[in-house]
């Protein structure tokens, strides 16, 4: 397969922009760095176009190597056809290639296998043919032998049986039918486990609908329910369709003595050993579809997260709410150096409200605070009624702002948090995060892992990885379309910079804090690593 020319005609671009840009990935470049400093080599091509490049190219190279893999196993047992390596080289999907390697994979002692130890192969394709004249159960006495351990008629037409639906099982143009089919008629079936016991999933107690029309928030609701043990979850399949296609395809003639036979082998193929796994790859494509719609809207959350306009020129305070441990708060200048943290605790069980409006009011006249910006967690009501009856009750003339604290706490107890703030307590770190988000969204996120700043329902429940390496690839978007300032980033926000890695932030960082501010772009040359 020429993997560039499939990406190509995928992506709708020219075979030498794909070449150019594979050649760049393969490099080790990151995408923000080829879209905006390798333009002329890749014809332009923009992000979002590259990270679709790059999730396709990694499929269809681990496509290749699945074939490689399959073709070798294959001819080490020397049952390698020019058709069947054809087929192989030919498939456009590992579902494919797994299809077509299936009859020959190393399989668990199955029926089939005792059957053919037994000698009843002969039998079963004699059935195959279609061209019996007696009764199967007088053809069956043939095959009885004791020292083989087949010693009933009933117990060598079961085997044969058995061989005849592995052999229908295992035929990839049957399973990719019954796949497509199930897909275009089949439906997602749910009921609860206890209908008496009250949950979240009430709505999918007796539920039924069309897999074709299923969305994808609904998948990711069931799959949950079924996870939390509240749900059965089943794929109802077209069955007599399914059986009456395999049936065509099986019988080719009308013989009174083999067609019961294959009839019964036939559903019992398709109920023992195919309608499990179709349900499952059902299942597993549902929810990959599922999960991949619902990761970019986490993307296009996040970004609009970290996208939010600055505050600029402001001094703000920090409130981080809570009820027992008391309310942490931090002031931070306008350029986000922390000036002062306080603990209050006008919340309860101690309810000191007067002393908190004291000490916040001392705070807004010592630092000059014009905003307030306040946790929306836990006692975050408590505290915003507080902030409001002060505000109203002093002349300054302060602001307050209710500020998502997603990833938090996360952050105040990360290593980075501890480099930035060694002598700071979570609580203290977690109030000058709560100020800084509000100051400046992307610089004070960037610090955060992007999972943990709270994008999108169900992201638990997500592919980890390709839910990380999406958010990742959006930050990265962001901070090279907005830019950074070069004297107050930092090493976590200059790290996504194009072209710059951990070590390189860390050594600018370093250098900006020996040498004070950058004030010529030469000066980076000075950097370690990066002149």
């Amino acid at each position: 397969m020429d993997i560039i020319a499939v990406l190509q005609q995928e992506l709708g671009v020219k075979y030498q922009q794909v070449k150019a840009a594979v050649k760049l990935i393969d490099e080790g470049n990151t995408i923000p760095f080829i879209a905006r400093y390798r333009k002329e080599a890749t014809g332009a091509l923009n992000d979002e176009v590259l990270r679709n490049l790059q999730e396709r190219l990694v499929y269809l190279r681990n496509l290749e190597e699945k074939k490689e893999q399959v073709l070798n196993t294959i001819e080490e047992q020397e049952k390698l056809t020019p058709e069947l390596k054809k087929k192989i080289l030919e498939a456009k999907t590992l579902v494919e290639v797994e299809d077509l390697y299936r009859p020959y994979r190393p399989k668990r002692r199955t029926r089939a296998m005792i059957a053919k130890e037994k000698g009843l192969e002969p039998f079963a394709n004699l059935i195959l043919l279609q061209n019996m004249k007696r009764d199967v159960k007088e053809e069956a006495q043939e095959f009885l032998s004791e020292e083989k351990q087949v010693n009933t008629v009933e117990e060598a037409i079961a085997g044969a049986m058995d061989i005849i639906a592995e052999e229908i099982s295992d035929n990839a143009d049957y399973r990719t039918y019954i796949r497509e089919l199930t897909m275009k008629e089949g439906s997602l079936v749910s009921e609860a486990k206890n209908k008496e016991e009250s949950s979240v999933y009430e709505m999918y107690y007796e539920y039924e609908e069309s897999i074709k029309k299923v969305a994808g928030h609904r998948i990711l609701a069931l799959n949950r329910g079924e996870k939390e043990k509240v749900l059965t979850v089943k794929v109802q399949a077209p069955e007599e369709k399914i059986i009456a296609y395999l049936e065509k395809r099986m019988i080719r003639k009308d013989n009174p003595y083999t067609t019961p036979v294959l009839k019964l082998a036939i559903e019992d193929s398709y109920k023992r050993l195919i309608s499990g796994a179709i349900e499952r790859e059902v299942r597993n494509t549902l929810t990959e579809k599922a999960e991949d719609g619902a990761i970019k809207v986490f993307g296009k959350n996040l970004e609009q997260l970290l996208m939010q306009p600055p505050i600029a020129g402001q001094t703000v305070l920090g409130w981080d709410p809570a009820f027992r441990t008391g309310c942490k708060l931090a002031v931070i200048d306008p350029t986000g150096k922390v000036l002062d943290t306080v603990v209050i605790y006008p919340t309860a069980p101690q309810n000191k409200v007067k002393e908190a409006k004291e000490i916040v009011h001392s705070l807004i006249k010592k630092y000059g605070i014009t905003l307030i910006s306040v946790g929306n967690g836990t006692a975050s009501r408590e505290s915003e009624q507080v902030i409001a009856e002060l505000l109203k009750e002093i002349p300054e003339p302060v602001q307050y702002v209710i500020t998502n604290e997603a990833g938090a706490s996360v952050y105040s107890a990360s290593k980075l948090a501890t480099e930035e703030f060694p002598n700071f307590d979570v609580g203290q770190r977690s109030a000058t995060s709560i100020a800084r988000r509000l100051q400046d969204p992307l610089a004070e996120l960037v610090k955060i892992d992007p999972k943990s700043i709270g994008v999108g329902q169900y992201q638990h429940d997500m592919n980890q990885k390709k839910l990380g390496d999406t958010l990742t690839g959006v930050v990265e978007d962001c901070v090279n379309k907005v830019g950074i300032d070069l004297n107050t980033a930092s090493a976590s926000l200059l790290e996504y910079i194009s072209g710059v890695s951990k070590t390189v932030a860390k050594n600018i960082v370093a250098y900006r804090e020996e040498n004070g501010k950058f004030t010529d772009r030469k000066q980076l040359l000075k950097v370690a690593k990066l002149g």
